[in-house]
């Protein structure tokens, strides 16, 4: 049995046979395709994300992700800052999702389980509110066909948009600072909000993550190793179509990334970046599926060493800028010089700047989604709370 939540599932590919008694069953009695339902807006998509995606699909065999449109998003939440189809494009690039459904309905209901014939839907354990003020899944819950899954500590869309607005270089590492935490109360949560699910935490990395997140594939003889380096930042749909053009570079990619250290990215970005720290960033890359392996904190000048150690047969980098190293030399010479350097153009311009952009051109509208949110969420809790007292009294007074 796999314990999720308040709810035991069983295990799920296996399935008894008709007769019992026969000595062998077929393969195709002996299992059922056991299929998932998640939904949700996916909009600023980061490992937590990932980690509820990865999690559902664990319960299951076929997982099915219903992402919602920005009509909806905008009627129950307030403006999204992607568009749908970058937000559809994000969430089919997790390597844990088989198919989407674009436009799915903000409220889940059994109707829509039975359309695309998923067995239950799999949520994280914080609420889910429409504009109403009602639980989304609400009546999937009441028939059973529910599942929780943990939510990942340590990051929120909300705490990401503070840490872009926030213009400090240590922003990572300060995270209980007063200044953090006061911008943080006033952007995400209003002074007075105490909202379990929109609270700041810090992300602790364990290796047990990683293990999770990776792929434990080992390249093989045939496998073309290709490598790539950045900070793949706030990892966006950039950054996906930049991978995916990468991919297609070779029959049998083995698509190897290395990531910068937080102080290196700093170094060449400057402002408030990286605004994911290495660890967080790590996560981010693992969860696409045209990744293959990750170098945490590689270096930043590709040389020799790192060439030969992975047996890179290719070296890619897009079209924005490449800085010089300290010493201002070019990071990339040692390749270029063995003619496995490669340009590639995927077509996608957004950086990270971008986004940080978009954010600040509409801070008041997230300020006001995001105070909205907090509203609802503590309107709900104060009900549950008085819901709980009031058992209780019933309790005690039948127990008299």
């Amino acid at each position: 049995m796999i314990k999720n939540g308040h709810h035991a599932v069983s295990e799920p590919s296996r399935e008894a046979c008709a007769n019992p008694g026969a000595a062998a069953c077929s393969p195709e009695k002996r299992k059922r395709v056991v299929r998932v339902w998640c939904d949700g807006c996916y909009d600023m998509v980061h490992y937590g994300h990932s980690n509820q995606l990865r999690q559902a699909k664990a319960m299951g065999d076929y997982l099915i992700v219903g992402v919602h449109s920005d009509e909806e998003i905008a009627k129950h939440k307030g403006p999204p800052v992607f568009t749908q189809p970058e937000r559809y494009k994000m969430v089919r690039a997790i390597k844990w999702v088989d198919e989407i459904v674009e436009g799915a309905p903000y409220v889940t209901t059994l109707e829509t389980l039975e359309k695309y014939n998923c067995d239950f839907c799999v949520h994280g354990d914080d609420i889910t509110l429409t504009v109403d003020g009602k639980d989304t899944y609400e009546e999937v819950k009441r028939m059973d066909r529910y599942r929780e899954c943990k939510r990942t500590q340590g990051v929120s869309t909300t705490d990401l948009v503070g840490r872009m607005l926030l213009m400090t270089k240590a922003h990572h590492s300060n995270i209980d600072s007063s200044e953090y935490q006061q911008h943080t109360d006033n952007f995400g949560k209003g002074p007075k909000g105490h909202s379990p699910w929109t609270g700041v935490s810090q992300f602790l990395q364990t290796s047990q993550k990683i293990i999770q997140f990776a792929s434990g594939k080992e390249p093989q003889t045939a496998d073309t190793i290709i490598y790539v380096a950045g900070a793949f930042d706030l990892f966006h749909i950039g950054h996906v179509d930049f991978l995916e053009t990468v991919y297609k570079q070779a029959d049998r990619p083995y698509v190897i990334v290395g990531l910068h250290f937080d102080q290196e990215v700093n170094r060449y970005k400057g402002k408030n970046y990286p605004i994911m720290n290495v660890h967080e960033r790590t996560l981010s890359v693992l969860a696409c599926r045209y990744v293959s392996e990750v170098v945490i904190g590689a270096p930043y000048t590709v040389g020799k060493d790192l060439l030969d150690h992975f047996k890179v047969d290719l070296v890619c980098h897009g079209k924005t800028e490449v800085f010089p190293d300290k010493d201002g030399s070019d990071p990339y010479a040692v390749p270029k010089k063995r003619g496995i350097f490669h340009t590639v153009d995927s077509g996608n311009g957004l950086t990270t700047d971008d986004i940080v952009q978009r954010i600040i051109e509409n801070r008041l509208q997230y300020e006001a989604r995001n105070q909205k949110k907090e509203a609802k969420e503590m309107a709900v809790i104060e009900a549950m709370k008085k819901r709980e007292e009031k058992t209780q009294e019933q309790e005690s007074l039948h127990s008299v």
